[in-house]
């Protein structure tokens, strides 16, 4: 089967590239130095429409996502702006000022509205998890080629939960928070006035000097306020939340991990100080900056999953819970509950 495929996974790739390698060896001509204006439109044209056209036609009927259309036009119109003389960028230009943007937001659309139409689905059949970063996980694995995944998820789950997931939902019975009285919220939100003044302060210091180097300081403190914002919020909007086999825990979209319910050994109220090591760890990404009031001991190693899907073991798990008693008992009167 694999053997089968092959020719084709060449063909799908190998020609678009072939194409533009044609369209690079055509731009060092005497041919194309005697006719630029009619030989650059041909090859803009080529670069952002025949050439895309063409991949999307090879790749219609198999399993590469169609989003990858994206990188394959930016890395056209990279080479475009790289082979076709400046004084005839216009239509390279006037796709990457207006055609870009409008492809991404599309791109960005379409996702999320997969993204709710799985969550719809998902509340229909009564699932146990209906949270937008898992299903949007779920969803941008079968949109985008697997390097773009994680950090595509990560983007659109901060601009999510920073700037559209406001309105207030009713908890269900099953469903913990773990933010309002751990202190992690005004921790951040210090943390936040404190790069704010910091950037002010900066950008002032090194306009004396570079107004270039201050503004990119500037653009860099502002992304991290975003990001830093989004992974706040995302801590509201992700519940802890007991299934029926299985229990879901989470700190935000910074941490997560899913553990069988009949796997847990034993699950203590308890805020002592405790060791972090290969099997103890912490599920606040804040580590000892933040509290804990459970300790969660495991039967068998599981696995928690950080920020950009950086992996690590535990065997113990401590985090913080604002309902710890109602955790607790809920925990222990399940039905898959079985303690030593």
């Amino acid at each position: 089967m694999f053997r089968l495929r092959l020719p084709h996974n060449y063909l799908v790739f190998g020609l678009p590239l072939l194409m533009m390698a044609t369209m690079v060896v055509l731009s060092t001509t005497a041919v194309f130095k005697e006719n630029i204006e009619v030989f650059s439109l041909g090859i803009s044209f080529d670069l952002l429409i025949t050439i895309p056209l063409v991949y999307f036609i090879l790749i219609r009927k198999t399993k590469i996502p169609k989003t990858t259309l994206v990188p394959l036009l930016v890395f056209a119109l990279i080479v475009g702006k790289y082979i076709i003389p400046g004084e005839q960028h216009y239509y390279l230009d006037l796709f990457e000022t207006w055609g870009l943007p409008v492809l991404e937001i599309s791109v960005l659309g379409f996702v999320i509205f997969k993204v709710h139409q799985a969550i719809r689905k998902f509340q229909l059949n009564k699932e146990d998890d209906t949270d937008f970063y898992s299903i949007l996980k779920k969803t941008c694995n079968e949109l985008f080629p697997k390097p773009f995944v994680i950090p595509v998820v990560t983007e659109i789950a901060v601009f999510y939960y920073g700037f559209l997931s406001w309105k207030k939902r009713p908890f269900r019975t099953n469903e913990f928070q773990y933010h309002k009285e751990s202190g992690s919220v005004s921790l951040l939100a210090v943390l936040i006035f404190l790069i704010i003044i910091e950037t002010i302060v900066l950008h002032i210091l090194l306009a004396m000097w570079s107004n270039t180097v201050a503004w990119i300081l500037s653009l860099l403190s502002a992304y991290s306020l975003f990001q830093i914002f989004g992974f706040m919020r995302s801590m509201s909007g992700r519940p802890v939340v007991i299934g029926y086999d299985k229990l879901y825990l989470r700190y935000g979209i910074m941490n997560e991990a899913v553990v069988e319910i009949k796997d847990i050994e034993a699950i203590e109220i308890s805020s002592k100080d405790i060791e972090l090591n290969s099997d103890t760890k912490k599920l606040s990404f804040l580590g000892s900056l933040e509290s804990h009031n459970l300790i969660l001991r495991m039967k068998k190693h599981n696995t928690l999953t950080g920020l950009y899907g950086r992996k690590s073991t535990f065997k113990t798990l401590v985090l913080h819970i604002d309902d710890k008693h109602r955790f607790k008992e809920q925990i222990e009167a399940s039905a898959n509950f079985k303690a030593d």
